[in-house]
């Protein structure tokens, strides 16, 4: 927890510090309450006192009061627009780190694990801090201050002071012994509740289409019972300090009372019984806040071993480093515009022992279609995946405009290509803000540009029978679209971009024959200059390609022409094979 306060601005420091002021404050005025108190006591057994004296007292008191109110007032006022901004600049500064991280660390902490970091844990450390915090100042200040107004007082009732804090702290020592473990199993479980819930909802229908609803069901409630039961068990843990609490308070008054009436019993002397009577009063309100200081930070304990395993939860993703380190060339050559290079290239997974692909040697020129095929797995994906640095090969190098792409700053790698991934991804809005998403390190793209690229990816009969048209809404996931159109629309966006070279991830594969062969024919036409990188299904989508590469098992067994790999590879015939007939094939 304490690591996370240096993310806290010098402007934050400021408020802390009025919060420290005003809390002494309060604490000053608390304590001078029980004085006025004893001077009251003190006036009203004492013979010829003036009723004007004691009503001057009781006012003085009423100010200590109103005073006191006041100054807590402000400290909770600063302490919760603190721990408000605190939480917002920790939000951000997790939410840059995720986006900085490669796809090995987002599948290390898994999507739902850093989302519920995002949200719930930072919610645990803003609580603690908007609550925390004035205990935390308040509780050791008030118990130190108590202490030394009532340490001259009496031994005995200091010695039944000390033995009643000594109680309290055992009680608390077991609690947070017992609950600690359990705060921390506890976000592991809402990690796993998150999991669950998210892959019902994003997976719905297909539950719905195998009538799997009981079986989910059933995942969730076991999810939730374990939640269920870990809450329990430091909930029941953390009440029993409640009632620890108040039999404390309760106990020591009884205590002090009894004392005191003991020493009254023992002495003759009026004026020093009323004195002693009077110290007894005092003490007896000053205890109770040396006491109520430590039922105070019961609190704290009550919130802060959550908050500590949370914090610690958000420290994890705020010190793991990216393994994509930042490069810092901007340009490639100029007279390679547009081409990429293979030498060499292998690539495994972290923790795996087997390579994804091996030895991966190829260059694709400027205006030339490369396109990838081969069995499920063979690795094609993973070699398109490696381009815009969402992995970082194992082995090898991958040049752009022949540059290193480690050498570039991802920006500029990426401002090069325009990628369209296997499952089309719409953001919520319209079509308009989807086609012209993020910064390409131009002009801003234009709605003419917009217009431009949807008509070459063959969307603008169904963009236009849309309500709105081009400023049409679009649903969270474009879920409010069909998969071609969505897919066209992932392909418009990559073309609106305008870039050196386009990467389509199996993009075609939702599109019907004619439109695929249209929007593939329109976009030599309008983008021949710029480089494709293709993974394709269908024989079809990539006969006409400059180059053809055959995967199988992660290693190139085939490179071509459609027709050279024809007679020369074996597993390029099979896949055609099982695709078109020997007919078909002859003719084409």
């Amino acid at each position: 927890m304490i690591q996370l306060l240096k993310y806290l601005k010098a402007k934050d420091w400021g408020v802390v510090f009025m919060i420290l002021l005003f809390i002494v404050a309060q604490v000053f005025l608390d304590l001078k309450l029980p004085d006025y108190m004893s001077e009251i006591t003190m006036m009203v057994q004492t013979p010829g006192s003036e009723t004007s004296d004691i009503i001057q007292t009781g006012g003085y008191m009423m100010l200590c009061a109103l005073g006191s109110l006041v100054a807590a007032v402000i400290v909770s006022f600063f302490a919760t627009r603190l721990a408000a901004s605190f939480a917002k600049n920790l939000r951000e500064r997790l939410f840059d780190q995720v986006e900085d991280f490669s796809m090995q660390e987002i599948n290390g902490f898994s999507t739902s694990s850093l989302i519920t970091r995002s949200t719930n844990d930072i919610t645990q450390v803003q609580m603690f801090i908007a609550m925390g915090m004035q205990i935390l100042f308040k509780a050791p200040i008030m118990a130190v201050w108590a202490l030394t107004k009532i340490s001259n007082k009496n031994w005995q009732w200091t010695a039944a002071t000390g033995v009643t804090v000594v109680a309290l702290l055992a009680v608390i020592l077991v609690v947070i012994t017992l609950a600690l473990p359990r705060f921390k199993r506890i976000q592991k479980l809402t990690d796993n509740l998150t999991a669950v819930t998210r892959e019902n909802l994003t997976g719905i229908r297909v539950v719905r289409a195998y009538n799997a609803e009981e079986h989910e069901e059933g995942k969730f409630e076991t999810a939730n019972t374990a939640l269920n039961r870990n809450y329990l068990f430091t909930t029941r843990a953390m009440a029993l300090m409640s009632p620890s609490m108040i039999a404390a308070m309760n106990g020591l008054s009884l205590a002090i009372y009894w004392i005191g009436a003991y020493l009254i019993n023992n002495t003759l002397d009026m004026m020093e019984r009323i004195t002693i009577f009077s110290d007894m009063v005092v003490f007896s309100s000053y205890a109770i806040q040396v006491v109520m200081s430590f039922v105070m930070l019961t609190f704290v304990f009550v919130i802060l071993p959550r908050a500590q395993v949370s914090a610690n939860r958000i420290k994890e993703v705020l010190n793991t480093p990216s393994s994509i380190k930042e490069g810092t060339v901007k340009e490639g050559k100029d007279q390679l515009e547009g081409e990429i290079e293979f030498r060499n290239v292998s690539f495994k997974y972290p923790d795996a022992s087997d390579y994804v692909i091996k030895d991966i040697d190829f260059v694709a020129h400027k205006g030339e279609t490369v396109a990838f095929i081969g069995s499920t797995g063979s690795g094609k994906s993973t070699i398109l995946n490696l381009v815009p640095r969402f992995y970082d090969p194992t082995e090898g190098e991958i040049l752009v405009d022949g540059v290193n792409i480690k050498d570039y700053t991802q920006e500029a790698l990426r401002n090069k290509i325009g990628y369209v991934p296997q499952k089309a991804v719409l953001f919520s809005g319209t079509i308009a803000s989807n086609v012209a998403f993020g910064d390409n390190g131009k002009e801003e793209i234009s709605k003419d540009a917009v217009k431009h690229a949807i008509s070459v990816a063959k969307g603008t009969d169904f963009v236009e029978k849309t309500e709105d048209q081009y400023e049409g809404h679009v649903a969270q996931g474009g879920n409010n679209f069909s998969g071609g159109q969505k897919q066209r629309l992932a392909i418009a966006r990559a073309i609106a971009r305008d870039p050196e070279i386009f990467i389509f991830d199996d993009s075609f594969s939702a599109l019907d024959y004619k439109t695929d062969r249209e929007l593939r024919s329109q976009l030599k036409e309008e983008a021949g200059h710029v480089t494709n990188l293709i993974v394709g299904q269908r024989i079809g989508t990539i006969k006409d390609a400059d180059t053809i590469i055959v995967l199988d098992e992660g290693r190139i067994v085939g490179k071509g022409k459609h027709r050279d790999l024809l007679e020369t590879c074996e597993v390029y015939r099979e896949i055609a094979y099982s695709q078109l007939s020997e007919e078909e094939l002859a003719n084409e």
